[in-house]
């Protein structure tokens, strides 16, 4: 218990470099989860980025095999996989079970090339459960322009997006581009996976992609407040995790859910005392 509340050690670790650049990154990281995070449950898209998270892994397992930049990797398999489900269309009734064959087929191929590589285990661990020596100014570099760009993205397309994710049937019937858009912004969900890989890991990005925006949801139905309070929670689960993983040396992505769930049971209670209070 001492060791994973030193108070002592966490402070002067939170002095070396790579954990101040770990630290910005997941600022950055929760500020583009919390913004996409509701539009991901409004359009019932849980599933697909649980999916898109394990192609993300093969990319990223490819790119550790082969000697490439890790990150890169990642980004490359989750917009093929994006792109695959995104091309899906959401009137098949058989639209979950592809997923579900894509996430295996994804999985599967991505432990292989672990199996494969024959380098640092922690390199294999990291990919899977995240790692914050991963980080370094050069790749948040890299991320915060990836964010940029899907922010100058979301800013052109979010009202029609927003309209088509609450009631598409009558966006479509008032000739908005629905598909399109629904490609576009599964794009836009690949590209926060993969950036999301190298801190929390593949396995688990649905606390930092789902977890807030469903939290949020429970409390409020306006959608500017929704956002705003899901970015709120991104950004204490992913700081959060951080800092409470650095004295013990534990995954990141441990503290990242526990901190996101034990928000999402608060919420959960909050919107279960109002009906009562109702009734």
């Amino acid at each position: 218990m001492d060791k994973i509340f030193d108070f002592a050690q966490t402070g002067a670790l939170l002095k070396v470099d790579f954990v101040i650049a770990a630290i910005v990154a997941a600022a950055v990281l929760g500020l583009l989860a919390g913004v996409l995070g509701p539009l991901i449950v409004s359009r019932n898209m849980v599933f697909a980025v649980h999916g898109t998270s394990e192609l993300a892994l093969t990319g990223g397992a490819a790119a550790l095999l082969l000697g490439w930049d890790i990150g890169g990797g990642a980004l490359a398999g989750s917009i093929v996989a994006a792109l695959v489900l995104g091309l899906l269309s959401r009137k098949n009734s058989d639209y979950d079970s592809v997923i579900g064959v894509v996430l295996s087929f994804g999985l599967g191929v991505g432990v292989l090339m672990l199996w494969l590589y024959r380098g640092r285990a922690s390199n294999k661990f990291g990919l899977l459960t995240g790692q914050i020596v991963g980080q370094d100014f050069a790749s948040i570099a890299l991320l915060v322009g990836c964010v940029v760009g899907v922010f100058a993205v979301l800013a052109v397309i979010y009202r029609p997006l927003l309209f088509a994710s609450v009631d598409p049937e009558v966006a479509r019937a008032r000739g908005v581009p629905t598909k399109a858009l629904a490609l576009v912004f599964a794009v836009m969900v690949g590209v926060a996976t993969a950036l999301s890989v190298r801190t929390i890991g593949s396995l688990l990005v649905l606390a930092l992609m789902v977890t807030p925006a469903a939290a949020a949801c429970r409390v409020t139905a306006s959608p500017l407040r929704v956002t705003l309070l899901a970015v709120l929670f991104a950004e204490v689960s992913a700081i959060g995790g951080i800092i409470l993983s650095l004295a013990p040396g534990a995954p990141v992505s441990a503290f990242v859910t526990t901190i996101s769930f034990l928000i999402y049971v608060v919420c959960w209670l909050i919107s279960r005392s109002r009906r009562l209070t109702r009734a």
